[in-house]
């Protein structure tokens, strides 16, 4: 459970790191990312900025959202956030 748990805290602290990237690739503001994922730009600004650490539920939703557009898709195989099926 504890493995779980720091593989969990891993995988977003590479998500988060890479948010301004990945978002700067869709060309879209915070505001739209955040509407994308289920929360405030507010909440997202904390996030991308270090200030606020993302959930597990926060973090599914980003890769869903990532993972459906083929310009982020590969980035997410690279950090190994995803598998290539």
């Amino acid at each position: 459970m504890i493995y779980e748990e720091e593989r969990k805290n891993e995988y977003i602290e590479t998500l988060t790191s890479e948010l301004p990237v990945l978002r700067a690739r869709l060309h879209i503001s915070q505001a739209d990312l955040a509407r994308g994922i289920g929360i405030s730009r507010q909440t997202y600004s904390l996030i991308e900025t270090g200030k606020q650490q993302m959930t597990w539920v926060t973090f599914m939703a980003a890769i869903a959202f990532f993972s459906g557009n083929e310009k982020t898709r590969r980035d997410l195989i690279v950090l190994g956030l995803i598998d290539i099926a």
